[in-house]
């Protein structure tokens, strides 16, 4: 077994402030709806609208990262090992039989899960924040924003609600399914996943010709002392990591 640097710093950072500001979404648009009573109407609407527009700014930074990173390829659904990776919820978690995908440096999703969050990221988010801004324009209206009715914004904005919730438990659920029940978390807390030999080789494998392609790239743009000096740079890291039996996924 190894230790894998599968998640950098901002994957984590953008994870778990997603998730502080979805519980405090629900919460609050909850309470706004009259399913319970906390912290009243009025700071419950004033902590959703705080929360809502964070949620926007996160998303906008995200959006960033992902695209620069070249991270957003890992959530174009495939149907490769689909039908496998339903069977392995369905049938083979409970057998402890092998996971039919294998994670990857920037492909971390098995084919079920990039199914689920591009339903997410492409149409239940959008959906969200687009009645979420016709709420807040209701109630403070500027120029061409005037509706007669919320009634069917309601609607759509509750159902994601409980779309979202569904997820929510999924995931909670799933968590618990790593090779201990706390290894899927703790990876997401510190950013390190243990693999066995084999995952790690194809981590290694993925991260020297991504290496590769970033020295041919810089070869173009500069002279060769100074891609010698990277290349010496990347090897002494390398054995560094090797020695600790650690390797970072990306850098």
């Amino acid at each position: 077994m190894k230790k894998v640097y599968l998640y950098k710093g901002f994957e984590r950072l953008w994870h778990w402030s997603q998730t502080i500001l979805i519980f405090t979404l629900l919460a609050t648009g909850f309470e706004i709806n009259s399913s319970y009573e906390l912290l009243g109407y009025r700071t419950a609407v004033e902590w959703h609208n705080y929360a809502a527009w964070s949620f926007v700014v996160l998303i906008v930074f995200a959006m960033f990262w992902h695209i620069s990173t070249d991270a957003w390829r890992q959530y174009i659904p495939t149907k490769e090992n689909f039908n496998a990776q339903i069977n392995y919820y369905m049938f083979g978690i409970f057998r402890n039989a092998p996971h039919p995908t294998k994670k990857r440096a920037l492909s971390k999703l098995n084919p079920l899960q990039r199914a689920v969050y591009f339903f997410l990221e492409v149409v239940i988010i959008p959906v969200m924040i687009l009645s979420g801004l016709l709420y807040y324009f209701f109630h403070y209206p500027v120029g061409g924003t005037d509706l007669a009715s919320l009634k069917y914004v309601a609607a759509l904005h509750t159902l994601g609600a409980f779309i979202l919730i569904a997820f929510v438990i999924v995931h909670l659920y799933l968590i618990t399914t790593g090779r201990t029940l706390s290894s899927n978390l703790r990876a997401m807390v510190t950013g390190w996943e243990e693999m066995d030999d084999e995952e790690a080789k194809v981590i290694v494998e993925e991260a020297i010709e991504e290496a590769g392609q970033n020295i041919i790239s810089m070869k173009n743009a500069k002279n060769d002392s100074a891609v010698k000096d990277i290349v010496i740079e990347a090897l002494k890291e390398t054995e560094e990591k090797i020695k600790e039996n650690r390797l970072k996924g990306q850098r």
